[in-house]
């Protein structure tokens, strides 16, 4: 991931791909009539007023003006503060099943519109498709990439995105690429890793250990801001021997490149 300058809104301009993985969290929606938006079950490390799941649903309320109301649980699995875009995701899932279950009729543009006010990586799972993105996250290049293996590593260990990005250890790539060099693995470097290792030093110790595994393809890298990191395999019986070698203390799956996402 590349950060290419700040904003003068505050955000930051960079260059990115997203891959998509056979990996999620299971959400379900049940509309009530009394217009109350309620998180039943699930997520409960995370207050409910943050919660983008929340969020999303009376964001698109407020938007479509609908008087419909809509219970919410959540089984969560993907690791919180990882750096893998669970909340994201979870939003722009919220705001696609709500708008078919509210009839709302939003187009996918409005619900980007929506979700890129909740989170910069937001309007990627409603696109569906792996991407090269640039801008904050939101100008999206649909893209085909191999359905290698991934063993993403968690530290079990949040890092803050907003504390990445004020961070003195930030670099930056003023220099724009171009989609190739990514996409070939030209250039991987990843702009927040050195403020991450400052925040938690052991993504550093989590990205050498992946390096005794056999058999990837590519050195092991940070996950966006952190604090996950992932090594890619050609065969998923290679992962899986990593996985099974992952020291105690830490946490970890296997998971499938998409290219598209699942259609609700």
């Amino acid at each position: 991931m590349h950060i290419n300058s700040k904003r003068e809104d505050g955000y930051h301009n960079l260059q990115t791909i997203f891959q998509l993985l056979d990996y999620y969290d299971e959400l379900t929606f049940s509309p009530t009539q009394d217009g109350v938006i309620t998180r039943v079950s699930g997520n409960e490390n995370v207050p409910e007023e943050i919660d983008l799941i929340v969020k999303a649903a009376k964001a698109l309320q407020q938007a479509t003006g609908t008087s419909l109301g809509v219970d919410i649980s959540v089984v969560k699995r993907i690791p919180a503060g990882g750096g893998l875009g669970g909340g994201s995701s979870n939003a722009a899932t919220t705001l696609i099943a709500l708008n078919q279950l509210w009839n709302t009729q939003y187009s996918n543009q409005q619900l980007s519109e929506i979700g890129l006010s909740l989170g910069a990586d937001v309007p990627i799972f409603i696109a569906g498709h792996s991407a090269w993105a640039e801008g904050v996250g939101e100008v999206l290049t649909p893209m085909s990439l191999p359905k290698h293996y991934f063993l993403v590593v968690s530290i079990n260990k949040h890092i803050s995105t907003g504390e990445i990005f004020s961070h003195k250890a930030l670099t930056m790539t003023p220099l724009i690429g171009k989609i190739c060099d990514f996409s070939e693995l030209i250039n991987p470097h990843n702009d927040c890793l050195e403020a991450a290792i400052d925040l938690e030093g052991e993504v550093l110790e989590a990205l050498e250990h992946l390096k005794s595994a056999k058999n990837y393809l590519y050195q092991p890298r940070m996950t966006g801001t952190g604090s996950c990191v992932f090594v890619e395999f050609k065969h998923e019986k290679d992962a899986l021997v990593a996985l099974d070698n992952l020291p105690k203390q830490w946490s970890g799956f296997v998971a499938q490149a998409l290219n598209t996402s699942p259609k609700p």
